[in-house]
């Protein structure tokens, strides 16, 4: 029984898989383009708010799906796995929280505290509870899995459009504002 309900749902955990590791690895690739730029004043503490849990979000999908796709002898392996990935996340969208109260260089609206903090951490509880209920109930288990770790990845992307677009406006911005100060010397 527990072959067969973790063989169907493979494909599945490949795509997401394979999904959440190139957003991952292209994040990384566009932070280090606008670090390298130094154009932007984003401060440490606003990345640990924000930029940081992106990748952390990604990693989480991507974690499910290697978790999930492995031949476990028993299911009860893999459900520890999945409490523990929630249980860390519900206490990493707890910092989060803080990170995002300390940080100054940007003040967060709604639209921040849902993607950045509610959604994740719905998902994150929805990992601990169909974790738990994975034993008893496997198939309802893994369609709240599968939708939670489908949500980290839209959570994932979002916020990273998010920030790209920030950084890249504040980018405009500042060249903007420079040169109108350029402008007004020359006069």
């Amino acid at each position: 029984m527990q072959e067969s309900i973790q063989s169907s749902w493979q494909n599945f955990y490949v795509i997401l898989g394979s999904a959440s590791a190139t957003l991952i690895g292209l994040m990384f690739i566009v932070i280090t383009l606008l670090a390298s730029r130094r154009a932007h004043q984003a401060s440490e503490e606003a990345i640990g708010a924000f930029g940081t849990p992106t990748v952390v979000h990604m990693c989480a999908a991507f974690l499910v799906s290697l978790i999930l796709s492995v031949p476990w002898p028993a299911l009860w392996q893999a459900a520890l796995l999945i409490d523990i990935g929630g249980l860390a996340g519900l206490i990493y969208v707890l910092i989060v929280i803080r990170r995002a109260r300390r940080q100054r260089s940007y003040q967060p609206v709604l639209e921040d505290w849902i993607w950045h903090v509610i959604l994740p951490f719905l998902a994150y509880a929805s990992f601990l509870g169909a974790g738990v209920a994975l034993l008893s109930s496997a198939w309802p288990a893994l369609l709240v899995i599968g939708a939670a770790a489908v949500l980290m990845l839209l959570v994932g992307i979002h916020n990273a459009w998010d920030t790209i677009t920030y950084l890249t406006f504040q980018d405009i911005h500042l060249k903007s504002s420079q040169q109108k100060e350029e402008d007004q010397q020359e006069v």
